[in-house]
């Protein structure tokens, strides 16, 4: 399920086989003004990822199909960097330390409270780079000069013709340089739509920015196309993760 989402708040994907938990949760995150989208089956989890791009993950360990624990271990292992928090009934050391050491960043036994959940979820979202309360106005990236108050990009000093929207998926794209990032997750953060569609919205405003701010690999930066996924703007050369 899709749960609304505002500026500069994170899209979580979250693991939970109890019901009732998964939608206290769920409405914690939402009234926070958190994007949401939860699985309850480990290896459903690990479709979904394979197909859509989040801020970061919450995660039960004990959940049907796959635990918690073994999705950790394959995004890890597959190069997935995703911040990850774990909330589980699990308090054995053994079960935080092997967490925290094969690669999650943090770990809460539960039952959690609202208030300890959203504070860990923010300094995650914070030391990540995801979340920020004082966005610059004023970057710069290689040839490109954003300035956000007058919503104009200069490309070698001449301002680019932009509609608004071409604006804002370029501001976004200039912010997360070398991230995957799916069609969904651009339509969610740039246009706001929760729901999944089928539309070449995406596509055809990545093709005009990418001629409209002549991004391509002979300028330092391009935006490579991820068959099935979506896209990565990343400097020329950077493979980045496939």
């Amino acid at each position: 399920m899709l749960c609304p989402t505002r500026r500069w708040t994170l899209r979580i994907a979250y693991l939970e086989d109890d019901v009732a938990q998964a939608e206290l949760v769920r409405h914690w995150l939402v009234e926070a003004g958190h994007s949401c989208t939860h699985i309850s089956s480990g290896r459903d989890f690990m479709s979904l990822l394979r197909r859509e791009t989040f801020d970061l993950l919450l995660l039960d360990w004990e959940v049907p199909d796959m635990s918690g624990f073994a999705v950790l271990e394959e995004l890890r292992a597959s190069g997935n960097k995703v911040p990850v928090l774990f909330a589980t009934q699990r308090d054995d050391e053994p079960s935080i330390v092997g967490a925290l050491s094969h690669g999650a960043d943090d770990y809460m036994v539960k039952p959690v409270s609202q208030a300890e959940l959203l504070a860990r979820i923010n300094a995650l979202g914070r030391r990540s780079g995801v979340s920020s309360d004082d966005d610059e106005a004023v970057f710069t990236l290689g040839d490109w000069h954003v300035d956000r108050d007058k919503r104009q990009i200069l490309v070698g000093g001449e301002v680019a013709r932009l509609t608004d929207k071409d604006f804002d998926l370029a501001c976004y794209l200039f912010q997360n340089v070398g991230k995957l990032l799916s069609r969904a997750h651009l339509l969610e953060k740039v246009w706001g739509i929760m729901m999944p569609i089928e539309s070449r919205t995406v596509d055809v405003h990545v093709s005009r920015i990418r001629r409209s701010l002549h991004i391509r690999p002979e300028n330092g930066y391009r935006i490579k196309t991820v068959y099935q996924h979506g896209y990565r703007l990343e400097e020329a050369g950077d493979q980045g993760e496939g």
